[in-house]
């Protein structure tokens, strides 16, 4: 009788446990086996992404012909520490794609219960027990595959995040760069201007002790000048800062910005070409649109998923107890109860849970399609204003250019008659400053250029046109 009773007991313990198999395997044969070791022997590592460099295109940066902005690039790529966290959530993923992949095998756990007691005769003795118990759950309609695969859409997923992370660094520090370059010509052209403004306003000083200007030209020189100097150290601290972010770009410490080389701002240029318009299907090549694919392909499968939840669950279970008073003896066929079990359970009331589950599905996977859409027409948006912004703003650098080459006449025109003293030296300074000016309009629609190229290659995904 005890036997029989401890026989239900493991028979019903095996099959009231619940795991988790594919549709296409059988437990015990040998395919099975074969394709469990082959899955089980791999790596625990993440498999092996796109090169990282080959994300950033470094031929593309090379058109600025500027050996420390791709050193900073590769740096980044190196050290960066966002990139290395989007690393991290791709073998994050990728084990939760090991973990629910696991559940598609068949269950099998093992134990020792060592055990001392006293029976109703008085007797006292020790018993040892060692219990083997295997659980699987048949996927006939294929449920248990399906949250695989939509765990898988996660990893992949993540795989484009992390080539939008490196896409989105490199185009931040080809940005900071520029932009620093950019504050090195400011800040030489305002230290020229302010010199300017300090002899102007010492010029003034004189006239206006002579009686030959009034002391409200007097207080406007000097009005000038201390706004010259006020947004010279603007300049340098804007500077500052952009060499702190640098540093965190590229993974450094922000007290080594002093070290930081960089191109003199004469000759930083951009050698490729920017089209004037660009085929739509470098949209569909842009991991934030194939990212909104992967999304879209999991909502789908999750309402497969909550769908078949309404189905029967079956499983199968068995087990072998090894009982004995004796521990060498454990493994004996004499104490040994085995049985094998199975369970269909069909799932009757849940209070509205299973349904509220697909209704639930069901509108994430219109979310999803909603996100698919907008991020279908943020890309086109993004590609569109970065062509614009290029190919205005290199307009606006031609016209520019010309304003600049007339006020150089005008200023040697100026200096000529200086030299032949017709006109005072104030005269002369103002022109110069009024050159300057110029030269400082010229110099930010050209950096300006030079990030618009940058925003480009971000809203085309580093791609080659």
């Amino acid at each position: 009788m005890k036997k029989i009773l401890a026989l239900a007991l493991l028979i019903s313990f095996a099959a009231t446990t619940s795991v988790y198999a594919a549709k296409t395997l059988n437990a015990g044969t040998e395919q099975n086996v074969k394709k469990y070791r082959k899955y089980y022997l791999k790596t625990e590592k993440v498999k092996p992404t796109k090169n990282k460099y080959e994300y950033v295109n470094l031929a593309w940066w090379a058109n600025f012909n500027d050996e420390y902005l791709n050193d900073y690039i590769i740096r980044a790529i190196e050290n960066n520490k966002d990139l290395k966290m989007a690393t991290l959530t791709i073998d994050e993923y990728y084990q939760n794609v090991v973990m629910q992949r696991a559940s598609e095998f068949p269950m099998i756990a093992a134990g020792f219960m060592p055990a001392y007691g006293k029976f109703l005769n008085g007797q006292t003795s020790a018993m040892y027990g060692l219990p083997i118990i295997a659980n699987y759950e048949i996927d006939l309609f294929g449920k248990n595959h399906n949250k695989t695969t939509a765990i898988k859409k996660l990893y992949e997923a993540s795989i484009l995040d992390e080539q939008a992370a490196y896409i989105s660094i490199a185009s931040a520090v080809g940005t900071v760069y520029v932009n620093i370059v950019k504050l090195d010509a400011m800040i030489d052209l305002q230290e020229d201007i302010v010199k300017l403004r300090k002899e102007i306003d010492e010029i003034m000083s004189v006239s206006n002790a002579e009686g030959i200007i009034s002391t409200s030209d007097l207080v406007k020189a000097n009005k000038a000048y201390i706004a010259g100097v006020a947004d010279l150290v603007d300049l340098k601290k804007e500077r500052t800062k952009l060499l702190n972010q640098l540093a965190v770009l590229i993974g450094d410490s922000p007290n080594n910005i002093e070290e930081y080389k960089r191109i003199d701002y004469k000759i930083l240029a951009f050698s490729g070409n920017i089209p004037e318009s660009v085929n739509s299907d470098i949209i569909m090549k842009r991991p934030d649109y194939l990212k909104a694919e992967k999304m879209l392909e999991k909502a789908g499968i999750d309402v497969r998923i909550a769908r078949k939840e309404m189905l029967p669950q079956l499983s199968l279970g068995g087990g072998v107890f090894f009982n004995n008073k004796n521990i060498e003896s454990l493994l004996s066929t004499k104490g040994m109860l085995w049985g094998l079990g199975g369970q269909i359970m069909q799932p009757l009331f849940k209070g509205g849970a299973i349904m509220s589950n697909l209704k639930s599905k069901k509108i994430a996977y219109e979310k999803s399609l909603k996100n698919y859409e907008k991020v279908n027409l943020t890309s086109m948006q993004e590609v569109n204003d970065s062509l614009v912004s290029a190919n205005l703003d290199r307009e606006k650098l031609v016209k520019q250019k010309s304003i600049q080459e007339l006020e150089e006449k005008d200023f040697q025109i100026t200096k000529a008659k200086y030299e032949e003293g017709v006109i005072a030296k104030l005269d002369l300074d103002q022109q110069e400053e009024n050159l300057l000016m110029v030269n400082k309009m010229v110099y930010s629609t050209s950096f300006e250029c030079l990030v618009d190229y940058i925003n480009f290659y971000k809203a085309i995904a580093a791609q080659n046109v």
